[in-house]
């Protein structure tokens, strides 16, 4: 005897946009998050943004759920820190990939300006490199070497921050 694998309709495969009790976009939450939410109270939808949404059909209520909604509730910004220089959290912010080359294989870590020139192990100067490249570029500057960097070294920002500007990104470039 075959097991009925349990379809879910397309509409509970959908996603919402969470916007704070300021109108900045958080994050992105399943329909289903977001349902309840609606109902308990905790948001509202946000029409300004427009009418899209999806309408959902239970046995006891008909609920139009839109594509944005924002919290009405007042919840404190939980304290986020930069994160310590490591190896596992460089390749993250670089999503494993070699800052010069581009490749994702035999990763190390490398200081842009030396240590032994006076370089320091902070986000603005440890980038992953390849182990090719790291021994191409050796005891010298990029520069010296001549490579160059594929993106500036930089601290990572609060999720909730990459989150705004990746979703305002998104907005302009689907508004133009």
């Amino acid at each position: 005897m075959t097991q009925a694998k349990h379809l879910e309709p397309e509409v509970l495969r959908q996603t919402v946009v969470v916007f704070s009790q300021n109108y900045l976009p958080i994050c992105r939450i399943n329909i289903k998050r977001a349902i309840a939410l609606l109902i308990a109270g905790r948001a509202e939808p946000l029409s300004y943004m427009g009418d899209r949404g999806w309408q959902v059909i239970a046995p006891r209520l008909v609920l139009f759920v839109p594509e944005h909604i924002r919290l009405t509730i007042g919840k404190t910004e939980r304290l986020w820190r930069v994160p310590p220089v490591n190896r596992k959290e460089v390749l993250r912010r670089d999503n494993h990939t070699c800052q010069y080359c581009g490749s994702v294989k035999h990763l190390t870590l490398d200081h842009v300006l030396p240590r032994s020139k006076g370089g320091s192990h902070t986000w603005e100067n440890v980038v992953t490199a390849c182990e090719r490249c790291n021994q191409s570029k050796g005891d010298r500057t990029p520069h010296e070497a001549g490579m160059t960097l594929r993106t500036k070294p930089k601290a990572p920002v609060h999720p909730t921050v990459a989150f705004a500007e990746q979703f305002w990104r998104e907005q302009k470039g689907s508004h133009s």
